[in-house]
């Protein structure tokens, strides 16, 4: 090629190969071009001076209406109990200075910086909020949508059959842009595992979208939700629209059981999100992929109402789980942050996705050597692409 719009020069790829160029064409990669190729004329060029690039991160599992980001610090009001949790979000959210849609956005921005191209959001659809957390996310999603990509799923974060009106809620919260529908522990919260998981099914059904239902049941409990999952997906021919976000359960059961689920799960094109929860046993992450199971990564909380930590930068939460799962080598490390970008953008349906000539141009540069250096250290990113347009430098959006 002759031209290019942006001309990346001095790179070093994931496969290794240095002192390479890359040619950025409107939203693509348009040529990768070896040291001694030649180089087209560019309306911007960047030497990247040896750092690594790396194909966009996938954050695919979020709480953007929850967050305090924007806000001054705020210690933490809730109990160590759920209930506490979501009764504490009824009466904080509300009252807080700043809409949703502002702090949204201010955690949009922190990871975007991060180099994340792609989120999946849950937005809390109960009585008490009806759809006005869906409403702020859904305007904080327009006005970001030259940064990122934002999928999101109407969450009844109270239950479905416990509380009237939500189901009609959801209907209408998937009429109102939302692109999924969310479920949460059917037995434990609603008491009604087949009312709930029926309820959600259909409405997905009716729709045409996808489920994510977060699981947080333990053992034999868990595993009879992942079983009725499975059942119902493979019945209406889901197979690749829903996950099971967390599947703590597959972490507590015998090996031969998480080996059932797991291949009950690869055949009904049940996927698995997991935020490597500190307090709580996660499921063989690893051994899932190993049996064909898409299993993909996300921060959850973010500095919100039910979790003082986080940050927003998927390569610190791809150390946190490689760090609990006891990950060490490098090929481990690979396999890890495809779990955190490409795997998440294959959930989320993101098309052309990864460094190579015609995919989208949505990546990052970072100071590394290899996958391994980059997750293991999680140095700062230094040019964060989105659709072929330099969205963040250096910790700051442009």
């Amino acid at each position: 090629m002759t031209a290019a719009d942006i001309l990346l020069n001095n790179v070093r790829l994931p496969d290794g190969r240095q002192g390479m160029a890359i040619a950025i064409e409107g939203t693509r990669i348009a040529a990768i071009i070896p040291p001694d190729g030649p180089m087209p004329q560019a309306g911007t060029v960047h030497d990247l001076g040896g750092d690594l690039v790396l194909p966009a991160l996938t954050d695919g599992h979020m709480h953007l209406d929850k967050t305090l980001f924007g806000l001054p610090w705020m210690p933490h009001r809730a109990q160590p109990f759920r209930m506490s949790r979501i009764e504490t979000d009824q009466e904080t959210l509300p009252a807080l200075p700043l809409p949703t849609a502002a702090r949204a956005g201010a955690l949009i921005h922190r990871c975007v910086a991060h180099g994340t191209g792609h989120i999946r959001t849950h937005a809390d659809i109960t009585p008490a909020f009806k759809l006005s957390a869906l409403e702020g996310v859904l305007a904080a999603r327009e006005a970001h949508a030259h940064l990122a990509s934002i999928q999101i799923v109407a969450f009844p974060q109270a239950g479905v059959m416990r509380v009237p009106g939500v189901a009609a809620l959801l209907d209408d919260a998937i009429r109102a842009g939302a692109d999924l529908v969310g479920g949460i522990d059917p037995s434990e919260v609603d008491r009604d595992a087949r009312g709930q998981l029926d309820t959600i099914f259909g409405i997905a059904e009716r729709h045409g979208v996808g489920i994510d239902i977060h699981l947080h049941e333990p053992g034999e409990l868990g595993l009879y939700a992942v079983q009725e999952i499975c059942a119902r997906t493979r019945a209406l021919g889901m197979q690749g629209k829903v996950t099971i976000s967390h599947g703590f359960c597959l972490g507590g059961v015998a090996e031969s059981k998480q080996k059932a689920a797991a291949e009950l799960m690869a055949e009904a094109g049940v996927a698995l999100a997991s935020h490597g929860a500190g307090g709580a046993t996660l499921p063989p992450l690893f051994a899932l992929a190993g049996a064909g199971v898409r299993v993909f990564c996300g921060n959850d909380d973010v500095r919100d109402t039910w979790s003082p930590y986080g940050n927003g930068d998927m390569l610190e939460r791809a150390a946190i789980i490689g760090w609990r799962v006891d990950v060490r080598h490098d090929t481990l490390l690979e396999q890890l942050f495809a779990m955190c970008s490409s795997v998440g953008a294959e959930v989320l349906g993101i098309a052309g996705h990864g460094i190579a000539v015609g995919k989208e141009a949505s990546f990052f540069t970072i100071p590394a050597e290899t996958i391994g250096e980059a997750i293991g250290q999680h140095p700062p990113r230094r040019l964060v692409f989105f659709r072929g347009r330099l969205v963040a430098q250096d910790g700051t959006i442009l």
